[in-house]
């Protein structure tokens, strides 16, 4: 006989009742991207003030793939810049203007970018 799975309550959580005694709770589960290879991504460079009380920071954006190569892509800038950031939603943030710098370690990475603002 098939070992039924054990599910949590938070796996029903929101089904009200089922009469069909086969039927499999659907579990949410986000599909991540694929990361794309380097050569294929066009990042976008920005300078960014808004919403920093007046501090700087540089916006890479348009990244297409996992959060975890998005993260390692966001330490090594952090790491070459010598500064702090984060990276989420596809975003990473430099603390610092650097647009230049990571521009250019983007370029020799196999990315390529677009510098956007002035």
């Amino acid at each position: 006989m098939a070992k039924k799975e054990k599910q949590d309550w938070k796996d029903r959580l929101n089904v009200v009742y089922s009469t069909n005694p086969d039927y499999n709770y659907d579990r949410d589960k986000e599909e991540e991207d694929e990361t794309l290879d380097a050569t294929k991504q066009k990042l976008k460079v920005s300078i960014d003030r808004k919403k920093r009380k007046g501090k700087s920071v540089t916006l890479v954006e348009g990244f297409i793939g996992t959060e975890d190569d998005l993260k390692e892509l966001a330490k090594f800038l952090k790491t070459k810049c010598g500064v702090g950031g984060s990276a989420k939603d596809g975003e990473i943030i430099i603390q610092g203007e650097f647009k230049q710098k990571v521009a250019d370690i983007l370029q020799n990475l196999g990315y390529k970018t677009k510098l956007v603002g002035g």
